[in-house]
């Protein structure tokens, strides 16, 4: 879908999700100038209630042309600008459950309103300039957050810690523009330029730059998380495991092979981090059909995985089968499993020595989770992201605008070693500054806007 990017009308969604039977409020709700106009004409105020921006009005929906009553109500008006888009907004809570919310919004489309597009109430907040670019997107990442330390990150950028910082990024370019092109306009009245204290200042802008660009991973990791695949032969434990980590009985366990047939997945938090965890089918060769189907399922889990951990029973030891499994998996970073370490011996194991990280558990005693939560932390080598340590966290287009202000700053420093006019100097100081004005939405264009804007929930 192509998003046109514009404020005419008025817009109207559905704001919460909307699940048969589940949720107490729906909300339905509006933006621009004629919001008002459409609440005064389905909503009916009993008693003597005002009119009033930020109150809540309590009340019921009626359809104006048969009078017959939609809903009983709450109304919050938020009149301009003191309101989230800076327009007039007004927010239906009514009934949870899919009617209720349905109606009314048909209700509002009906008197005029128009259907949002995927988060175009948040971009007539950054156009209308409550927010800038960066505030934008926290806000689909806390909406999006899957960890706690995921959504303090997200609150951060929210707040105006990435804008801040690269607001002063922006203004230390600027001002060392402003320098060179005062010597190039007024060459005959100022001193000659100090080329020392151009230098100091790229490197002092560069240095806080590269700061922000190493946030880059850390950020990706605490958004998008790691997918964990627990593999191996049948019978060695891998649903037990799969079980008490994620501390339910979703996987069946049995003494049976090939009880498991399909994927099982859970989502878990690791030291802060989102894990999507896999439980596979045993791999074996197998002329069932369908456990060949699972079979197959396993391998392609393992090899899309972030991290294997390939299980082995402490009894059996390193077989011929897991060293096979372990053939197909080992191009992919792998933490050794040794299940059921109560029945066996592990030091007397002999596995490849190319596998570094070992873990022993007894999982249908959920015993050793902490040991390989503490593994898994160990394999990604994100010991040290917090909430805490983190005060901000860049994403996958302000990383790419920012190398592009990194490489038009070096490519300043080398035009002055090199010597070279100063009308260079500003051709990449310009790109630079542009670059940086990209992500807080000081230089937009419309294509970025519907990138990022069409990836937001409708009503958001």
């Amino acid at each position: 879908m192509t998003m046109k990017i514009n404020q005419e009308g008025t817009i109207a969604a559905i704001a919460t999700a909307i699940v048969p039977q589940q949720g107490s409020i729906g909300i339905v709700r509006l933006s621009g100038n004629q919001s008002l106009t459409i609440a005064k004409t389905v909503f009916d105020l009993p008693g003597k209630q005002l009119w009033e921006t930020h109150r809540v009005l309590y009340g019921y929906i009626r359809h104006p042309r048969t009078q017959q009553v939609i809903d009983e109500a709450l109304l919050i008006l938020m009149l301009a600008p003191r309101s989230y888009t800076r327009e007039d907004v007004v927010e239906f809570h009514c009934h949870g459950g899919m009617i209720p919310v349905q109606q009314v919004l048909q209700l509002c489309l009906e008197l005029g309103a128009k259907l949002a597009q995927p988060g175009e109430f948040t971009l007539r907040a950054f156009l209308n300039g409550r927010i800038d670019l960066t505030q934008a997107e926290s806000i689909a990442e806390l909406v999006g957050a899957r960890s706690p330390q995921a959504s303090q990150i997200a609150l951060a950028g929210l707040q105006g810690k990435l804008a801040t910082t690269i607001h002063q990024l922006h203004n230390g370019c600027l001002d060392i523009l402003a320098e060179i092109e005062a010597r190039i306009d007024f060459e005959d009245d100022l001193p000659s330029l100090n080329e020392k204290l151009i230098i100091e200042g790229l490197e002092k802008i560069l240095a806080k730059l590269q700061k922000v660009l190493i946030t880059a991973s850390q950020g990706e990791l605490l958004r998008s998380g790691i997918k964990v695949a627990i593999v191996g032969r049948p019978n060695v434990g891998k649903s037990s495991l799969f079980n008490a980590w994620s501390q339910c009985d979703r996987a069946i366990v049995t003494n049976l092979p090939g009880t498991t047939r399909d994927l099982i997945e859970s989502q878990l938090v690791v030291g802060g981090i989102p894990v999507q965890v896999w439980d596979t089918a045993g791999i074996r060769d197998t002329v069932n059909t369908v456990e060949k189907m699972g079979v197959e399922r396993s391998r392609h889990a393992a090899s899309h995985a972030d991290l294997v951990l390939l299980t082995i029973d402490a009894q059996s030891g390193w077989t011929v089968e897991d060293q096979k499994i372990y053939q197909q998996v080992n191009h992919r970073p792998l933490i050794l499993v040794i299940n059921k370490i109560d029945l066996g011996t592990p030091e007397s194991i002999r596995f490849p020595s190319k596998i570094k990280q070992i873990v022993e558990t007894i999982a249908a005693e959920n015993q050793g989770i902490e040991v390989l939560e503490k593994a898994i932390l160990e394999s990604v080598k994100t010991q040290k992201i917090t909430a805490a340590d983190l005060d901000l966290a860049i994403n996958r287009r302000q990383a790419a605008a920012l190398i592009r202000a990194k490489n038009a700053l070096e490519q300043v420093q080398e035009t002055i070693a090199n010597q070279l006019p100063l009308d260079f100097l500003t051709i990449d100081l310009r790109i630079a500054i542009k670059a940086l004005g990209e992500i807080t939405g000081d230089e937009v264009t419309e294509s970025i806007l519907e990138k990022i804007f069409s990836r937001f929930c409708i009503g958001k």
